[in-house]
């Protein structure tokens, strides 16, 4: 099976990716509306593919006029590990606040957050989510979280049939921070497919 990560040839220069940025944006939002779950009122998971990994450079090398390869292969090495192998779900988890009040009130009580959620499956059985090692050194502090953390989901072959087969709910456990989420049977129907390397 040919690797799912992108190289410099998957990257458009900005002149081409002017062109097709539209196009490309609104397909990417589209999909997004479908690997985007809240959970409880603060905390949200985007689970992450090839093209929305890919949007995500592209933007970058827009907004900053990246015209190197040098600079465009930083960003592929920082991103590429977001994007998941078969059995693998790679999510963004972002901590949704406003406010710098809300800021210093939740980052201190949040800290491992990014150890705190769960795929749970029918049948009760539970995928812990691990996070992504690449990143997790940047973000993981005693003292304060992040707003922002890269985890992923390893299932083995049964548990990717139990994801198949009946209804599973996304799940913070934090001490401080206690929600589950069903997901929607689209939201499952894309998860699969990243699982089984579409």
């Amino acid at each position: 099976m040919a690797s799912r990560k992108l190289t410099l040839a998957d990257i458009a220069d900005l002149r081409e990716y002017e062109r097709t940025r539209e196009a490309f944006r609104a397909r990417v939002i589209e999909m997004k509306r479908h690997r985007r779950v809240h959970v409880g009122p603060i905390v949200t998971l985007v689970f992450e593919n090839r093209d929305t990994v890919r949007f995500q450079i592209q933007e970058m090398a827009r907004a900053e006029r990246m015209l190197r390869d040098e600079q465009i292969q930083e960003e592929l090495d920082v991103y590429n590990p977001l994007i998941p192998d078969p059995g693998c779900l790679s999510a963004t988890l972002f901590i949704e606040l406003t406010t710098h009040e809300e800021l210093r009130a939740w980052l201190p009580r949040l800290v491992g957050i990014e150890r705190s959620v769960a795929l749970e499956l029918a049948g009760g059985e539970v995928v812990r989510a691990e996070p992504e090692a690449a990143h997790a050194s940047q973000l993981t502090r005693q003292d304060v979280t992040a707003s922002v953390h890269y985890v992923q989901f390893r299932l083995t072959p049964a548990q990717v049939e139990a994801l198949a087969s009946g209804e599973a709910s996304l799940v913070v456990d934090h001490p401080e921070y206690r929600h589950r989420s069903p997901l929607a049977p689209a939201t499952r129907q894309a998860l699969l497919e990243d699982l089984r390397g579409g």
